[in-house]
């Protein structure tokens, strides 16, 4: 695990291989290295995969209050340069969609291409505003849990019912170390609402979801697909809100394909 500072703030991060840059964003819970294990491992061999740890959680700073998704976003450009990445391919997941997303209403020049997988246009762009609210509120109660009280609510909404033990197991680790302050600044950058986005994004996206995701579910999928001009949708069947872990070799064939594409 490296570090690098941005703007003060400490961000832990994780690098593997060599090729067109490949950064990959984790969700409101646990960090880039446990959350993107198989994708660091396997997309290594043609890609420089890069994993960070989002302010607030993993090996990562706490951010000051008042840190919103705006910037998050600074804060992540600031990370691309700081690790000299020119116009990286993006990949994010819950959470971290969002934050791609809302980097392209920004920064456009970030990011060459997107993936956006379980992803929302935040809560407020993709949920109804009171579930939106009710997850933000939660958020606020859970940050004041026990780490084990904190899993125990939010574990099994992660996954599906047919997941490895050993995928839950390493992934429940990771969530034990959720930062209470960190995690309540990631929720409420989660829940702002970036629908004013979706029509300009301008570079290729693919979406990724999963079928059974209790989350993200599919017609929050399907809305993102009509608004993101061009967007593919792909949809792996039998799988969760972490598809990326549940259905590594899918998830990872999805991903090269469409690079394959769109870089040539």
């Amino acid at each position: 695990m490296d570090t690098v500072m941005v703007d003060g703030l400490r961000i832990a991060y994780e690098r593997a291989g060599a090729g067109p840059a490949l950064v990959l964003l984790h969700g409101y819970v646990a960090d880039g290295q446990t959350t993107w294990r198989r994708q660091l491992d396997e997309l290594c061999d043609e890609f420089t995969v890069v994993a960070w740890d989002a302010p607030g959680a993993g090996g990562s700073s706490d951010p000051p209050l008042g840190f919103g998704m705006v910037d998050y976003v600074d804060c992540l450009a600031g990370f691309v340069d700081a690790l000299g990445l020119d116009r990286p391919n993006v990949v994010g997941l819950s959470f971290g969609g969002s934050l791609a997303l809302a980097a392209q209403g920004r920064r456009v020049a970030v990011a060459r291409a997107l993936v956006l997988a379980s992803a929302y246009a935040g809560w407020g762009g993709s949920l109804s505003a009171d579930i939106a609210e009710a997850r933000l509120q939660q958020a606020f109660v859970l940050a004041d849990l026990s780490p084990d009280e904190f899993v125990e609510v939010l574990l099994p909404t992660m996954f599906s019912s047919t997941v490895s033990a050993d995928t839950v197991s390493a992934f429940r680790s990771s969530m034990l170390e959720f930062h209470p302050a960190g995690f309540r600044a990631l929720a409420r950058a989660a829940a702002e609402n970036l629908r004013p986005v979706l029509p300009r994004v301008r570079v290729p996206t693919l979406l990724v979801y999963g079928e059974h995701d209790v989350r993200a579910p599919l017609p929050v999928a399907w809305d993102l697909e009509a608004a993101i001009t061009g967007a593919r949708l792909v949809v792996l069947p039998g799988v969760g809100h972490l598809c990326n872990l549940e259905a590594p070799d899918e998830f990872n064939g999805a991903v090269r394909t469409f690079l394959h594409d769109t870089i040539t």
